[in-house]
């Protein structure tokens, strides 16, 4: 009795993996459609094109990349949350995906179960920087000055509840500083306010303020990362001046819907990991001040999970106001 009654499971079982083994066979067989949430031609968007471009070399398919804008790129997020999970609709999340689930009090999803994570793509550190005639020669005698002054240091990000903010109020916590939080509209205008003395320092990417610093018209006084950035490999870590333990870096990677079937999700991974390894790719993530690495689905879901909560906390210890 109990050898039919296997005989029947094993049978139901492979009949149930049946499909899924099929539909990853024949995955794809029309175009895929990336999601991410900002402007087009910023960061995510260049991202997302480049490695998709290669991907569908092995894939046989095209891409089709697609800028969702608006709330911190939670409307691309849930756009990719609702939709059926066959593998044909993904986001390119970043490091804000994680923030927005820590800032916003309703969202349309939950920022971990609501997907499938695919594979993380690059990782990039914050620099913090000045200008080229600041007094200020390294991160220690910022974190002297705020020491000295009630008011403590001011410092200007791309916008409250930004990655870069965040990063600066994790590091008034890990530091045990007062830093005055400056928000501007984007990168370009935080910029300009350092370069017109508006403020005495920025949390960056590379990217913007990398022309700047070659100019000779601004100084990088740290990186953000665990370690030290391997295009500015004399330029110390926060956690070497005085802030151990401190590591924030942002990054990119692919999400599918929950419930994609997973040799669909394997399919599109190791596609992922083979667009990691060609040279014209980590060229131009090296160029946008990024380090490719693919990880596991697992291992992604546990990275996002871990950056929510440690976000949610320095959101909640900072009395960020929840949008």
């Amino acid at each position: 009795m109990w050898h039919r009654r296997s005989l029947v499971a094993a049978g139901l079982a492979l009949a149930c993996a049946a499909p899924f083994h099929g539909l990853a066979q024949g995955f794809p067989d029309k175009p895929i459609k990336i999601y991410q949430g900002f402007a087009a031609g910023g960061n995510a968007d260049t991202i997302a094109r480049v490695v998709s471009t290669e991907m569908s070399k092995g894939l046989g398919q095209p891409f089709v990349v697609e800028a969702q804008t608006g709330a911190g790129g939670t409307i691309a997020s849930g756009t990719v949350a609702r939709a059926k999970p066959d593998g044909y609709t993904l986001l390119l999340a970043t490091g804000g995906h994680a923030v927005a689930g820590a800032l916003y009090n309703k969202l349309s999803y939950q920022t971990v179960a609501d997907f499938q994570m695919v594979s993380t793509i690059t990782y990039f550190p914050f620099l913090l920087v000045v200008r080229a005639d600041s007094p200020y020669r390294g991160l220690a005698e910022i974190l002297a000055a705020a020491r000295a002054d009630a008011r403590g240091v001011s410092y200007g990000s791309a916008g409250i509840g930004s990655t870069h903010h965040l990063a600066g109020e994790l590091l008034v916590k890990s530091a045990n500083v007062e830093l005055l939080h400056i928000p501007y509209r984007g990168d370009a205008a935080s910029v300009a306010a350092l370069l017109g003395g508006e403020v005495p320092m920025i949390i960056a990417p590379p990217t913007a303020v990398l022309a700047n610093i070659k100019a000779g018209k601004l100084r990088a006084l740290a990186t953000t990362g665990a370690q030290r950035w391997s295009q500015m490999p004399e330029l110390p870590t926060v956690a070497e001046q005085g802030v151990p333990g401190y590591d924030v870096r942002s990054w990119a990677g692919f999400m599918a819907p929950a419930g994609t079937p997973r040799p669909v999700v394997d399919r599109l991974r190791a596609e992922t990991l083979k667009a990691l390894q060609a040279p014209a790719v980590r060229a131009r993530l090296e160029e946008m001040g990024g380090e490719a690495r693919g990880s596991t689905p697992e291992e992604m879901t546990a990275m996002v999970a871990t950056e929510l909560k440690r976000w949610t906390a320095v959101v909640n210890d900072a009395h960020i106001p929840k949008q």
